[in-house]
């Protein structure tokens, strides 16, 4: 037996769904703060190094969240990685 179900909504209704937090406001002022620094013709300027410190948080970010998926599709605990259980 096949079951289909279509769901049509906006990627904000899916984002608020899921429990994924608004970024937009993060988004913006990180573009604000580049588009500041290029206009300002900085020295040496690393886009990279701007970046540097957003992607350690993102990535710690995206670890939760697979944890959590993983948690919620076998049923187990949020315990620290490589701690046994």
């Amino acid at each position: 037996m096949n079951v289909k179900i279509d769901i049509e909504m906006t990627p904000e209704e899916m984002r608020r769904l899921v429990g994924l937090p608004d970024v937009e406001g993060f988004n913006r002022e990180l573009l604000d703060q580049i588009r500041q620094r290029m206009t300002a013709g900085v020295e040496g300027y690393d886009p990279m190094s701007l970046f540097q410190s957003y992607l350690s948080g993102a990535a710690a970010s995206m670890n939760l969240f697979r944890r959590m998926m993983g948690m919620a599709t076998t049923g187990g605990t949020m315990s620290e990685p490589g701690a046994k259980e």
